[in-house]
């Protein structure tokens, strides 16, 4: 899966916003020039990890909701994973994935009763 760097850079445009941050202000707590900044938002930019790391700690978001638009706070932010992941199995390895989660799954309720 490729990355958009239109929509990372949108998320980080919105995570700012959602903090009340100007481009000025994050670009300074990172070290980065606002030029650098404003490209990296509208997608004509990349950020490295150190920087994405260093925005994610700011911002208060994680990486995963930055690159692909998971919340590890969202009660269903692994379902495209698990879909993904899948996907790319042979059915046998579906059916035994199936089981495995099903023992946990059933496992869980038992502790909390």
């Amino acid at each position: 899966m490729a990355l958009d760097y239109n929509i990372i850079g949108s998320r980080i445009k919105q995570a700012r916003l959602a903090k009340n941050l100007t481009q000025e202000e994050l670009s300074e707590k990172i070290d980065i020039s606002v030029a650098f900044l404003s490209r990296v938002e509208r997608g004509n930019s990349h950020v490295n990890l150190k920087r994405l790391n260093q925005i994610c700690n700011i911002l208060d978001v994680t990486e995963g909701y930055l690159l692909n638009g998971a919340s590890s706070n969202s009660a269903t932010y692994l379902n495209k994973e698990f879909s993904e992941l899948l996907q790319g199995c042979t059915p046998e390895k579906q059916k035994l994935i199936y089981k495995v989660a099903k023992a946990i799954a059933e496992e869980d309720d038992d502790i909390s009763n």
